[in-house]
């Protein structure tokens, strides 16, 4: 979605703030002993509560609310009646229609007591997803998103899962352009227009590439279990730099 007018702008900021509003009280409710269904009801009832609906129930019929991926998985989960232990590494993606526009928004979270490798993947997650968001301006190349990611990514010896990639969002979940890499790609030769509004989503792992499906038709796993980590914001490029529509405040 390329943003035109102000009411599309407040439309997005709007759902973008209920988005990253639920993502929060999610992540503080994540406790050992709580179950993935229980935190997708929280979930639900604040999604519902401002009138919005679950953007993957509406645009996939996905089987929840919102993705909760309790590790070795770390994306699509499916919430149920597994309960979190401590030390478990979990991701929680949280994406919305609100009144015709669409916001998106995830993180990971490790619940204590923490690993100090799972500590440091999970602060370097946000570093790499804001080393993303730096690379955005209105007339730069799609893929220099992914090159200062992917930059980061080697410099701090960690690997970038390479079959999951960002996306447009704004009128539909996803929306044009398709896929965004989160890797370098130098022969994409799209570039970034002002009001554009997508993701920038990384996937930075302790050692996998790509994640696999399970039986179940959604949950993606890497295959040799590698803790990975998900940090996502939905933002719009302007001329003064990248807007960030998934905040809290």
């Amino acid at each position: 979605m390329t943003v035109e007018h102000e009411h599309e702008l407040e439309g997005l900021k709007a759902a973008g703030r209920l988005v990253a509003r639920t993502l929060e009280a999610m992540g503080k409710a994540l406790e050992p002993g709580i179950t993935t269904r229980e935190l997708d009801q929280l979930g639900r009832q604040m999604l519902e509560l401002e009138g919005a609906r679950s953007a993957p129930e509406l645009t996939y019929n996905f089987p929840g609310a919102t993705c909760i991926s309790v590790a070795p998985d770390c994306a699509h989960g499916i919430p149920d009646d597994r309960r979190i232990e401590a030390g478990t590494l979990v991701n929680i993606d949280v994406s919305a229609e609100l009144n015709g526009f669409f916001g998106d928004t995830g993180a990971s979270f490790a619940v204590p007591p923490v690993k100090p490798n799972i500590e440091r993947l999970c602060r370097d997650g946000r570093r790499a997803m804001w080393a993303g968001i730096r690379a955005v301006r209105p007339g730069a190349k799609l893929n220099e998103v992914g090159k200062a990611i992917q930059t980061f990514a080697d410099k701090n010896g960690y690997s970038l899962v390479t079959n999951l990639a960002s996306h447009g969002v704004g009128r539909s979940l996803h929306d044009d352009p398709a896929e965004i890499p989160t890797w370098w790609e130098p022969g994409d030769r799209r570039r970034i227009h002002e009001g554009l509004v997508f993701t920038i989503e990384p996937f930075l792992s302790l050692g996998a590439d790509w994640v696999e499906e399970g039986d179940d038709g959604w949950t993606l796993t890497p295959p040799g279990h590698e803790p990975t980590v998900q940090y996502e914001h939905t933002l719009i490029a302007t001329r003064r730099g990248p807007v960030i529509l998934t905040l809290a405040a």
